[in-house]
């Protein structure tokens, strides 16, 4: 790599961006400082990544080790099953470095002297004497005491190691992001199990025509209701679902099906805990944190890394590299990247877009630097690895590659889309939207730095708010969405609106779609995981699937609707196609038209108008049909469009493209054509 970052086309996709090339290259220059520190150190990125294989507890041919970083120990223990919990007998060896080892020979009988499934911990002698019992930060099994409630580490050595047997997919041209929580999978108020989530779900979504599941609250969380963003051992895949190998089988079996996993990684914060916690580790307030206010983030009541800690670092990286070697994840999801970017972790501050927010002093280098060098090492290593950025601030170069001086993510949320639409939804009358201000929020992102568009994802799902199907239907989807009761004025307009909400969102929101575990199929009510304020109730923390699956309810028919959507953008691949061209935002007609992908797509969102010979501008003239239609009977509609029906363009200009065709739109209704080529 170069010392200063190719700025030519960066500053050539965004000219602004040359008022702050000094901050880019200090930034950059930044990064490299610690990715020459590492190759100078460290053997490179690639073995200093790697850390998984020394830190911890590992069995090899010759017995196991135990390495750990404890820098303000004054003597450490490791006691448990093995030997009786006896918490003076195996002393830790100190060496440089805060870092403390011993060894376990095997025995006579060439049985390691830990066995499968045994319980262990640390004990810690800090300077002032006091004595600390801890979990290791390396530990990769953790369960949860019956009798204490807290998490404790168990050793998980099995004889025989899950194998994969299926290829991991290519990295597919288009996402669409299945995002899924494997706890609420399951109808049943429980737990669900990544076995259940494996014959159930894997199915549903592989039917769908989803190409990527986003698990979420997959790294160890000791409080259920935290939706896994209070994470206590971070490599630990969560017990209560079920064993690592487990969930090495639920990946390997959507592999198979073609379906690439991303993990939703949190390595914006860590959860308070000390006990089953990184949180004074070594008794110390610092450790794996900042030792100031730094350390802590208010809001979320949780700690913040040190990120300029060489062994932070470290573990972090280690942690990217260690469900990629063991576990065979396609990629991350980053949570929590805007309280990463910005000291002031975006709490009360409003993004205006104004670029010196971006560069300026309010910007966190450090966390910055590390979520470079964890992208630039997971693209170096892993070409085809996916990473994508929840953030809500609009950093310019976010999704630019770090040689680039960016940051080196591949996509971000569209977070302002769902925004918006619950905003219309709470504050709007129908015949108040605005088309034009509806096509500016969808299209209102950076060129060249892909974005995952969504309606709605787990955030809108939780309870406090509600899921779009509720903003819209509410009270009446417990009683009129049988087919077989009237179809009531609510109903048919959340049904439709539903539809159309979902199609221009993915047609025209960004380069790849997400969305949220049931609501393709408009999961009626909100998300909320068992705790004290509703006695523990699971009644909101699962997902009911035999409403989609009885063909009487109308949930059957918004699901057919999503299947279709997703099925039509795997044939003409629209999301990895250049932005859409709009033509039509008329706020008189309510009615919005634009091409992408060789598609033109008509929505009509006016509430009682339907559009006789309606005027569609094209720029690829000849013959064209009907390719989905969200008034076909199969999704809930009126069947008011004969599919058998062709349109020809005509050498008519209109709204600035060079052919035009008439079609019949009627209210509350998208249509997509297509070519029609005779198949």
């Amino acid at each position: 790599m170069t010392v200063v970052p190719d700025l030519q086309n960066l500053l050539s996709l965004d000219g602004y961006l040359k008022d702050f090339k000094d901050e880019i290259i200090r930034r950059y220059e930044s990064f490299q400082t610690l990715v020459s520190y590492i190759e100078k150190n460290e053997n490179g990125i690639d073995v200093f990544s790697q850390g998984y294989k020394q830190y911890g507890l590992h069995a090899s041919e010759n017995g196991l080790m135990c390495r750990e970083w404890i820098p303000a120990a004054i003597e450490v223990f490791i006691y448990g099953d093995f030997n009786n919990w006896n918490s003076s007998s195996h002393k830790m060896l100190k060496k440089e470095f805060g870092k403390w080892e011993i060894f376990f020979p095997k025995n006579s009988d060439g049985s390691q002297q830990i066995k499968h499934l045994s319980k262990y911990k640390l004990l810690i002698k800090t300077a002032n004497g006091e004595l600390l019992e801890r979990i290791s930060p390396w530990a990769n099994y953790v369960v949860q005491s019956n009798t204490t409630t807290l998490m404790e580490p168990v050793f998980w050595n099995p004889q025989n190691p899950y194998i994969f047997k299926n290829k991991q997919p290519a990295k597919a041209k288009s996402l669409r992001i299945y995002e899924s929580h494997i706890g609420i999978s399951s109808e049943e108020g429980k737990v669900a199990s990544y076995k259940e989530f494996q014959n159930d779900v894997l199915p549903h979504i592989k039917d769908l025509g989803y190409n990527t599941i986003q698990l979420m609250a997959i790294m160890e969380h000791a409080y259920y209701a935290s939706f896994g963003y209070q994470v206590t051992s971070f490599f630990a895949p969560s017990s209560r679902y079920g064993t690592p190998d487990e969930l090495k089988e639920l990946i390997d079996e959507a592999h198979g099906m073609g379906i690439a996993v991303l993990l939703d990684v949190v390595h914006s914060h860590a959860c308070k805990n000390v006990l089953d916690g990184l949180n004074k580790f070594d008794g110390t307030n610092g450790c794996f944190f900042h030792d100031n206010e730094r350390g802590y983030h208010d809001l979320w009541d949780s700690r913040l890394f040190d990120y300029k800690n060489w062994e932070v670092l470290r573990f972090l990286l280690s942690n990217l590299r260690w469900y990629i070697h063991e576990f065979k994840f396609d990629g991350f999801r980053f949570d929590g990247v805007t309280s990463m970017l910005y000291n002031h972790h975006g709490l009360s501050f409003g993004f205006s877009g104004d670029y010196n927010e971006y560069f300026s002093a309010a910007t966190d280098t450090e966390s910055l630097n590390y979520l470079q060098l964890a992208n630039y090492m997971l693209h170096t290593l892993y070409p085809e690895i996916i990473t994508i950025a929840e953030d809500v601030s609009g950093m310019p170069t976010l999704c630019r590659p770090v040689t680039e001086g960016g940051i080196g993510f591949d996509y971000r949320l569209a977070m302002a889309i769902p925004d918006q639409w619950i905003k219309i939804l709470k504050e709007k009358r129908d015949e108040d939207w605005d088309m034009q201000n509806i096509v500016h929020t969808l299209e209102n992102r950076r060129y060249k730095e892909k974005t995952i568009a969504y309606v709605e994802s787990h955030d809108q799902a939780l309870v406090g708010d509600k899921t779009l199907a509720f903003w819209l239907m509410d009270k009446e989807m417990y009683e009129y969405m049988s087919v077989f009761k009237p179809l009531t004025p609510v109903i048919e307009r959340g049904i439709a609106l539903h539809k159309m909400i979902r199609l221009l969102t993915c047609g025209l929101g960004g380069e790849g779609y997400l969305t949220f575990i049931g609501n393709e199929f408009g999961h009626p009510e909100w998300l909320d995981f068992p705790r004290a304020g509703n006695n523990s109730s699971y009644h909101y923390a699962r997902r009911q699937w035999s409403l989609v699956k009885d063909k009487t309810l109308r949930f059957n028919h918004l699901n057919e609707f999503d299947k279709a959507m997703m099925h039509l953008e795997e044939k003409y691949g629209w999301l990895h196609a250049e932005p859409g061209y709009v033509a039509c935002k008329h706020n008189g007609d309510k009615v919005i038209t634009f091409e992408r992908g060789g598609l033109v797509f008509v929505f009509n969102f006016n509430i009682h108008k339907s559009f006789v010979d309606y005027r569609v501008a094209v720029d690829t003239p000849g013959k064209y049909k009907i390719v989905l239609d969200s008034d076909a009977e199969i999704f809930g509609g009126h069947n008011r469009l004969d599919h058998n029906c062709k349109f020809f363009t005509e050498n008519y200009s209109f709204n600035n493209r060079s052919s035009s065709l008439k079609v019949y739109i009627p209210s509350r209704v998208v249509i997509v054509l297509g070519k029609d080529d005779g198949n």
